[in-house]
């Protein structure tokens, strides 16, 4: 039978699989990286095999390492499971939901509509993972994501969480006192645009605009200024910097004090809103049911 010391030093062994690095894995698992290192030098002395390759930079499991994870990791989350779905018969709901997301959803959605709610049950913790790329949910371990309507993946649960939006192009008064007004998104060649990179494959993200006809048409534009992120963005624009192509809830406020002017407002499109979306197995967490509830899109 295996002791006490042999279950920890698994769960040890497990957490550093998974993250890759020695510190990650303690500081998830509250304790220090001495106590993990002593915990996985016990456990490669009793199985008499190495588990793990160190490196300077990086950790990662040995052929003999992988095999025992491939083994055990499905049984030790089998056991956090059945621990949640326990926890779940407690009055008060707890747990903690993981969610990945992009800037703009974490900001315009995620924040305003769970800072209502999470007052109201002290024991559900959320972590808000801010990341452009498409993350796989499930190797990664996150709960639920977050993408436009039209990403999704078939094999998912999709919740929609926001209203459709649409794109402003936008410039300060300054810059348009230098600058005219672009007729047509054509225009836009001949004027400093602020670009935002897609961290997803390195690309800059395209204008896209609707002709007379409702088809869409991409325009190429270019400036000094590029970011991966939309708020800089909007605050270069602000400065006089170029012309900005954002989500329109991120300027409204600006164009309504006059500190940013739209342009072009007949061509640009609308896009399906956000939605949060989850593998369709059972979600055994009582916090999870909650936080989908509290940021379900309803109509006004």
């Amino acid at each position: 039978m295996a002791s006490k010391n042999s279950y920890s030093e698994l769960l040890a062994f497990i957490e550093i699989a998974r993250e890759g690095s020695f510190t990650r894995a303690a500081a998830k698992m509250g304790i220090s990286t001495s106590a993990l290192s002593h915990a996985i030098r016990a456990l490669e002395t009793r199985l008499e095999v190495r588990l793990l390759t160190r490196t300077t930079r990086s950790v990662s499991t040995t052929e003999a390492g992988e095999r025992l994870y491939q083994r055990i990791a499905p049984h030790f989350d089998e056991i956090d499971l059945g621990l949640e779905a326990v926890r779940e018969q407690r009055e008060k709901p707890a747990g903690t939901v993981r969610i990945t997301t992009a800037e703009h959803a974490a900001n315009s959605i995620i924040w305003p509509k769970l800072a209502k709610i999470l007052p109201l049950y002290p024991d559900i913790t959320v972590e808000v993972s801010v990341n452009f790329a498409r993350t796989d949910i499930a190797a990664e371990r996150f709960d639920a994501g977050v993408r436009l309507g039209d990403e999704l993946d078939k094999d998912m649960i999709a919740v929609r969480i926001g209203p459709d939006q649409r794109i402003a192009v936008v410039g300060s008064p300054d810059y348009f006192a230098k600058h005219p007004k672009p007729a047509t998104p054509y225009e836009l060649t001949e004027h400093s645009c602020i670009n935002l990179r897609l961290p997803t494959h390195g690309g800059l993200l395209p204008w896209v605009f609707d002709d007379k006809d409702r088809r869409e048409f991409k325009v190429k534009v270019s400036g000094q200024w590029i970011y991966n992120s939309v708020s800089p963005i909007v605050r270069a624009a602000l400065a006089g910097q170029g012309l900005a192509y954002v989500p329109e809830d991120t300027v409204l406020e600006h164009i309504k004090a006059g500190r940013l002017v739209r342009t072009l407002d007949e061509w640009c499109i609308p896009y399906t809103g956000y939605h949060l979306y989850y593998p369709s197995r059972k979600q055994a967490s009582g916090a999870f049911p909650i936080i989908v509830e509290a940021l379900r899109h309803k109509e006004p």
